[in-house]
């Protein structure tokens, strides 16, 4: 099993020290989904939701998320993007929501905290805009997908 990099010797949690690192290009791709009933999904997808555009709002909050990452997760390395999307997709079983981020960087250390970071706040705001139509809703299966540097 692989050391804990967060944690020194003596058991107290610390930032990684990354400055003899070299600066790389990453990317990191993380997914995750929110179930929801169908006839929520409907209202999302003809924009019928009494708070507005869901999509776009989530698109921009998780945007927005991974920009801040650094300020939300206390051990996180605040860096700069270069590029970040997230996208949805509507599984054919009309009962659910899969969010995809997408987040760039040319830094000393990764970027899927970003892309994690996306795809949870932009679940979350789905679900928050929903949340009067729906008390079912079901935030699921984060994860990372890939992550890349050159």
């Amino acid at each position: 099993m692989k050391k804990l990099t967060h944690i020194d010797a003596r058991g107290a949690a610390r930032m990684v020290d990354v400055s003899s690192k070299p600066v790389q290009h990453r990317e990191a791709v993380a997914r995750g989904e929110i179930r929801l009933q169908k006839a929520t999904l409907a209202l999302v997808r003809s924009q019928k939701v009494a708070k507005g555009n869901v999509l776009a709002t989530a698109r921009l909050a998780g945007i927005l998320a991974a920009k801040k990452t650094g300020d939300l997760i206390p051990l996180c390395h605040p860096l700069p993007l270069t590029h970040c999307q997230v996208d949805f997709d509507f599984p054919r079983t009309r009962d659910r929501i899969v969010v995809t981020a997408t987040a760039r960087t040319a830094a000393q250390t990764g970027v899927e905290m970003e892309a994690l970071t996306a795809v949870s706040v932009a679940a979350l705001t789905i679900y928050d805009m929903c949340k009067a139509v729906d008390k079912k809703m079901v935030i699921s299966a984060i994860k990372l997908v890939s992550k890349t540097k050159q």
